[in-house]
């Protein structure tokens, strides 16, 4: 017995900006965790208001530098609760935080040119 042709797969979220250069850029600072002088820095996605779905990356200017400790506790402790964290103990957001680096980044013109579209393709 033959089987029907199967149903084309969606792709996936295929509009995630990615930059190896801007998450280097983003491992070239100490741990976002005041105090913090863990190694090694790892860019962590951060997903919280990324609007991106189970299983997916947010963009890769959704990027920030946490040791490998404070990743690993952004994801058992959940995002929310963790970055509440941040918050006290720094002073401001993680979306302030993320707006610095992506001002700072070697690719500030094209997130800036990225997140423009986005907000006229809503």
């Amino acid at each position: 017995m033959a089987l029907p042709n199967r149903l084309p797969k969606k792709a996936k979220r295929d509009t995630r900006w990615r930059s190896q250069a801007h998450l280097g850029f983003v491992r070239s600072f100490h741990c976002a965790v005041p105090g913090c002088q863990g190694m090694p820095i790892e860019a962590a996605h951060v997903r919280l208001g990324s609007g991106a779905g189970m299983g997916q990356k947010p963009d890769d200017f959704r990027a920030a530098p946490l040791c490998k400790f404070h990743h690993s506790s952004q994801h058992s402790q959940g995002e929310e609760t963790f970055w509440s964290a941040y918050k006290a103990a720094s002073g401001q957001s993680v979306d302030q935080l993320l707006d610095e680096l992506c001002k700072a980044s070697p690719k500030a013109a094209e997130i800036k040119r990225v997140k423009a579209e986005r907000l006229v393709n809503v």
